[in-house]
């Protein structure tokens, strides 16, 4: 007697489902395995960016730092050239007429008195 060939058709039938499930999961795999490095990829260059934008953060505060001092500086002037304008007009007051006495000369000198320096010394 001859054997039956549809236990075998039907084995041969899940086979090829079994191959195409294989097929399909291999692919739908690929494409999660593209999906994560474009994922990770996009993550290093976020990385990167937010390096970028910390170091350009510093830089601002540095220069926030230079105009404070530069306006510091420039406060100063004024008052720098209202001194210098005393001391020149009490000078040329004396040459003008060197017999008076209210004006004192000698041992007049500018000096610059480091306040902060000062102030935090007492507040110590």
């Amino acid at each position: 007697m001859r054997q039956s060939v549809a236990p075998s058709r039907i084995s041969h039938a899940a086979s090829l489902a079994s191959q195409a499930n294989n097929a399909a999961a291999t692919s739908r795999l690929q494409e999660k395995k593209k999906e994560f490095e474009a994922v990770a990829a996009l993550e290093r260059a976020s990385a990167l960016f937010l390096k970028r934008i910390e170091g350009l953060a510093d830089d601002c505060e540095v220069m926030a730092d230079a105009g404070q001092v530069h306006g510091q500086v420039l406060e100063q002037w004024p008052l720098m050239f209202q001194s210098l304008s005393l001391f020149l007009n009490s000078r040329e007051q004396h040459l003008i007429d060197p017999s008076d006495d209210t004006l004192p000369l000698t041992g007049e000198r500018l000096v610059r008195i480091p306040l902060d320096e000062l102030q935090a010394d007492a507040s110590k």
